[in-house]
């Protein structure tokens, strides 16, 4: 179901007491009757959120929650992980080097590749991601997963400048020939390859999606440039948008509409390319999500936006209209007057989730994500509460769109990459198993991607169906409102399914309907 603002509209008139105005509501307003009831947390301890400034228990709260973004350094000291990420370093440096004598093209100077370009080409060092979750790893998340619950099958295929673009698309590996919803994740750029997104493509996958990851140009495994020079990744960060239009074409491609860039550029490298998504047959073609991180988080705003009243037309080849249904923004969702990638607006189309942190986070885009530069630091001063929400959740509301936008505590930009040694919060506490379990930040990440869109792309009698607007408002659950922040409103305003309007400004303040 594609959720337009017109027909978010109709919903709206069709449950007048819902409250779907769009104009300004308090936390406690009520919606349509029958609705899900968010869950009350028990006891919260609220102290930082009113804690005075300047005093004792404000910088002692600060300092607490700063101390969370050492977490994950501070555990990937553990002899089991260290032996693992070194073991896996390893692997992908030599799988690397196979291609390499395999399709020598992959050097060719026209493509800018070496062994040093494009950043994390190698997958090796900090590029892994989680080291539990590659195929060489004899684990749940590692060999027990690739063999027994999902297909995984490498594609390469060309983007519109003529860059081979390598990836991969995943499915369950049982099906019951059903069609299934499908999620497209775009990286974020400079040091995040694919790999550093396989947690969300295996969480996506256990829940019934078929899923593609992919290294933009100028990063990872893909080309570094066209070959005549067009530049990707920070260089020409237009491609989260262009790029991300060409992968949603190859991955909405079948054998009775194969995907045209091949053709096009068809003799550029003698690299064996795909002609269409390997996978196309597990797809349902009317419920695509995509979700996406830093510069690949402007990317899925600007790329879901395409097509409305104010943004520029879809630009993709497959389909006449843009296909996307719902997204999921890691750090930051935007809209907003201000052109961004490849001089387009990000235009609220269809529901939106956006999840920041606490810290380095893309409060400042041009600064931090665009080019690069970020700071870890405790705050020193309160910041303004309602920053995060100025990023796109207003826009949302005022358009009529369903919006979700959350800040969780002491969580930075890198707690949606996985990449060792860089400052994030515990994501691998627990190695007992063969795989990273438990820990402080992908918690709330994982959920609440999951509940998005199994709230917008599934259907009855699909997993995850019955229950996902109950886990979108289970403010009092161990992913909820104590894992939110106290420095940044955390705030709702999306209709469920029975037409009540979930609408809270401050969540951890508490919210009824």
């Amino acid at each position: 179901m594609r959720l337009t603002y017109r027909r978010f509209m109709v919903i709206c008139l069709a449950a007048a007491v819902a409250g779907c105005s769009g104009d300004e509501a308090s936390n406690n307003e009520h919606g349509a009757s029958g609705g899900v009831t968010p869950t009350q947390p028990d006891g919260l301890d609220r102290s930082c959120d009113t804690a005075p400034y300047p005093s004792a228990e404000w910088t002692a709260c600060e300092a607490a929650n700063f101390a969370r973004t050492l977490e994950a350094t501070t555990e990937q000291l553990s002899p089991d992980f260290e032996s693992r990420w070194v073991a896996q370093s390893a692997t992908n440096l030599l799988a690397w080097t196979e291609r390499s004598l395999t399709d020598p093209s992959w050097l060719d100077p026209r493509s800018g590749n070496t062994t040093v370009t494009p950043l994390c080409a190698t997958w090796s060092l900090q590029c892994t991601g989680d080291p539990f979750r590659h195929p060489s790893v004899d684990g749940p998340d590692g060999s027990s997963f690739y063999e027994t619950e999902a297909e995984v099958i490498p594609v390469v295929f060309y983007d519109e400048g003529c860059a081979r673009i390598s990836g991969r698309v995943w499915a369950p590996r049982i099906s019951t020939g059903q069609r299934l919803p499908a999620v497209v994740i775009e990286n974020g750029s400079i040091q995040a390859p694919e790999t550093a997104y396989w947690w969300a493509a295996q969480l996506l996958v256990r829940a019934g999606y078929v899923v593609m990851t992919f290294d933009p140009r100028g990063q990872g495994r893909s080309d570094l440039q066209t070959p005549n020079l067009g530049q990707g990744g920070n260089i020409n960060a237009n491609v989260f948008v262009t790029g991300l239009v060409n992968a949603i074409d190859f991955f909405r491609s079948d054998p009775s509409t194969p995907y045209s860039w091949n053709e096009t550029c068809s003799g550029t490298y003698p690299t064996p390319v795909n002609a269409n998504n390997p996978l196309h047959d597990r797809i349902d073609p009317d419920r695509l999500g995509i979700t996406g991180h830093s510069a690949g988080a402007i990317g899925v705003s600007t790329v879901a936006g395409l097509g409305a009243d104010g943004a520029e037309p879809w630009s993709g080849l497959q389909d006449a209209e843009n296909p996307v249904d719902a997204l999921v923004a890691w750090d930051p969702l935007v809209s907003g007057s201000t052109p961004l990638l490849a001089g387009q607006f990000a235009v609220p189309r269809v529901p939106g989730l956006g999840l920041t942190g606490d810290y380095i986070s893309a409060d400042d885009l041009s600064v931090d994500v665009l080019s690069g530069v970020f700071t870890l630091a405790p705050y020193t001063t309160p910041p303004d509460p309602e920053q995060h929400l100025e990023l796109a959740f207003n826009d949302y509301v005022a358009a009529g769109v369903p919006v979700y936008a959350l800040t969780i505590a002491g969580v930075t930009h890198f707690d949606f990459s996985q990449v060792p040694t860089f400052p994030s919060t515990s994501w691998c506490p627990d190695t007992s198993s063969g795989a990273c379990r438990g820990g402080w930040g992908i918690g709330p990440l994982q959920h609440y991607t999951l509940a998005w869109f199994d709230r917008w792309l599934k259907r009855p009698g699909e997993s995850g169906y019955d229950d996902a607007d109950q886990r979108l408002v289970d403010d009092a659950g161990p992913e909820g409102a104590a894992k939110l922040s106290f420095r940044y409103h955390s705030a709702r305003a999306y209709p469920d399914r029975s037409g009540a309007w979930q609408r809270c400004d401050d969540i951890r303040a508490g919210c009824t309907n």
